[in-house]
């Protein structure tokens, strides 16, 4: 019996995959190779996490986060045929600006990119430094070079996320306003824009609900447009007594109006139990940046850092993951 098709979206039928383990009853499962990226695949890289994949050409091209070894946090390309084996430039990545604008160019560190394809190029959003962190943009069309645009927002935010495609005629974007510091805090905003450059109409979304998400949340990859909803994968945080942990949930949107949530996960999905999600640089993380969907058989991979250190991959089938969200859905 062929699966419903519920994503909106391309075919991917080379998206790297592996079928649940026997014995396996989690909505979500881990790649039994993981980590996928070690922390030393450049010689000039202490960690490589919360990084960014996507289709490109019958391949796969990402933006990943690369800290390296004088502990400086660093955006880098990279490049591989099947989404596994990675061939990561070992210098980050050198923006260029259509009018030359030293305030734009500026640079003074950058984390966390998500990349997205919209209409007609590939755009990536990363935590910016700019007199404390805010939300950078860049589009690029080979990602060889990549054009840097105006921030989206003042400083402090973090886990800037754009829609696939413009919502009612507008560009649109999750974010969560934060601090200057390791946030203690943290809810998720939807805004707008016409261009990419001016931002508004901010709407509240979603904040802490309890448990494994009781600190703060964020949002992870780029939303999954499906015929019930936009599919967000999320990262929640707990402070527990030898500081932050951070698991993964999910919650379905709105497709019209994003910023209302008709169900969201009470359980998480994922969390922290893999040595290599425990122990590393941030002990208990592991913070979802990346999906990749095959719109016929419903597949999901899922890119995630792990204690800040690798990236680790796990999967999921679309429609098992709908039914738990809504089945375990508290709001």
């Amino acid at each position: 019996m062929s699966r419903k098709p519920i994503i909106i979206g391309e075919a991917l039928p080379n998206m790297p995959w592996e079928n649940r383990p026997k014995g396996c009853d989690n909505v979500m499962w881990r790649f039994s190779k993981n980590p996928v990226i070690p922390r030393d695949l450049n010689p000039t890289s202490n960690s490589i996490f919360n990084s960014a994949v996507v289709p490109y050409k019958g391949e796969f091209r990402g933006v990943f986060r690369c800290d390296d070894t004088q502990r400086f946090m660093q955006i880098h390309t990279g490049k591989s045929k099947d989404g596994l084996k990675w061939n990561i430039n070992p210098e980050r990545i050198k923006f260029v600006s259509d009018n030359d604008d030293p305030e734009v160019l500026r640079w003074e560190y950058g984390y966390d990119p998500r990349v997205v394809w919209i209409e007609d190029r590939y755009y990536v959003t990363w935590c910016n430094g700019y007199h404390g962190p805010t939300i950078g943009i860049a589009w690029t069309l080979d990602f060889e070079t990549f054009h840097k645009m105006e921030n989206a927002f003042l400083p402090f935010n973090r886990n800037g996320v754009l829609f696939p495609r413009k919502i009612n005629g507008k560009y649109a974007m999750l974010s969560r306003p934060s601090d200057n510091g390791h946030t203690p805090f943290g809810d998720i905003y939807y805004s707008e824009s016409p261009d990419l450059e001016h931002w508004g109409h901010h709407r509240y979304v979603m904040g802490p609900n309890g448990g494994w998400q009781s600190t703060k949340i964020g949002p992870g990859p780029i939303p999954i447009e499906t015929t019930e909803g936009w599919l967000l994968i999320y990262h929640g945080v707990i402070t527990c007594c030898n500081g932050f942990c951070y698991s993964a949930g999910a919650a379905l949107l709105d497709l019209d109006e994003p910023w209302k949530v008709m169900y969201r996960t009470s359980p998480y999905l994922i969390s922290p139990q893999e040595t290599y999600e425990c122990i590393g640089d941030v002990p208990n993380v592991v913070f979802p940046c990346a999906a990749l969907t095959d719109a016929p058989s419903g597949r999901i991979a899922i890119y995630y850092g792990a204690a800040d250190t690798v990236t680790g991959l796990a999967f999921t089938q679309v429609d098992e993951l709908l039914q738990f969200v809504k089945e375990n859905s508290r709001l």
